[in-house]
């Protein structure tokens, strides 16, 4: 059964209400979070209820910093296909607006999830906060929860057996040092940009280079550089490639852009949704003294990242 995707809270027919829910941002849902579903999906099997993720769009962050640099890992289409194979049905993303930012942690937990969602469980991570100006947490939770109904359980911070700390925070640091293999392990797969393809100045056709090129918008910026890639087309199909992150020195760019070179691929992806990991970072942005100076590093580029796919066990059908 595919993951149903909500949004709102009032007026829910009853079939959509009931359900063991792990409430939070969960932008990655990294392996941090999957602890936290865990314990949902736990509660789910003791109540015989559904599981669901409870999630906000926008994120609140976005809502309290308009003008705050992009920081999300993920969209809302990333974010149900990650839940998914963690057998959660249902997922409920809540407006994050002037109300919700208004709302006390009481009517919050009242209003939400306890009306509106009708939640039987929630579970939480060990650093949720909830209500204006983060006056709710986990312990007063549990308290609205005997209440209003509802059970809640608190998932400990989760490091890996190395140390690593498995947080959004990481992943972020990770992905601003331009390290992917931390990133990785902190996601349990690689950081994906997806996008519609759209059209550029086609200079690298010029060059026979022809890439699809995505609009980073509201997406966390790694650091800029040439990166070895998967690219998933809408048809399933998935196609290793190289790609340029940033503002190209040589040719600048106002806005940033990812731009995929597709290998062994020849088609028209204008106006379609793509989804490229960046598996590895390969070296940093540089400028050119011209066109064939471009090329020869660029074929440099592919040897690199075809080697490197090599070695990198593709992801999970």
């Amino acid at each position: 059964m595919a993951i149903k995707v909500i949004r709102g809270w009032r007026d829910l027919p009853a079939e959509l209400k009931g359900a063991a829910a792990a409430i939070g941002a969960l932008d990655g849902v990294h392996r941090g979070h999957r602890a936290v579903i865990a314990a949902a999906s736990e509660a789910a099997a003791r109540l015989g209820a559904p599981l669901a993720a409870v999630s906000f769009d926008p994120h609140p962050r976005r809502w309290f910093q308009p003008d705050a640099a992009p920081f999300r890992l993920m969209n809302a289409n990333q974010m149900a296909r990650a839940l998914e194979p963690l057998g959660v049905e249902r997922l409920h993303l809540l407006a994050f607006d002037a109300e919700m930012g208004a709302m006390s942690d009481a009517d919050f937990a009242r209003d939400v999830l306890g009306q509106g969602l009708g939640i039987r469980h929630a579970a939480v991570g060990f650093d949720f906060t909830f209500g204006k100006g983060r006056s709710g947490s986990p312990q007063s939770l549990k308290a609205y929860g005997q209440s209003l109904g509802f059970s809640v359980s608190m998932t400990p911070r989760v490091d890996d057996a190395n140390g690593l700390k498995l947080s959004s925070s990481g992943v972020r640091e990770a992905l601003q040092a331009g390290d992917m293999a931390r990133a990785t392990a902190i996601l349990g797969r690689s950081f994906a940009i997806e996008g519609e393809v759209v059209h550029g100045d086609k200079r690298g056709r010029t060059i026979g280079v022809p890439t699809a090129n995505v609009r980073l918008g509201d997406y966390m910026r790694p650091a800029y550089g040439v990166y070895a890639t998967r690219t998933r087309l809408p048809s399933g199909r998935v196609i290793d490639g190289v790609a340029n992150l940033g503002v190209r020195p040589m040719f600048e760019i106002e806005e940033p852009l990812l731009e995929v070179w597709l290998f062994d691929f020849s088609g028209d992806l204008y106006g379609q949704t793509v989804e490229t990991d960046l598996v590895a970072r390969l070296r940093g942005e540089m400028d050119f003294d011209g066109l064939d100076a471009l090329k020869v590093q660029i074929e440099a580029d592919a040897a690199a990242a075809k080697a490197t796919l090599a070695i990198s066990p593709p992801p999970p059908l």
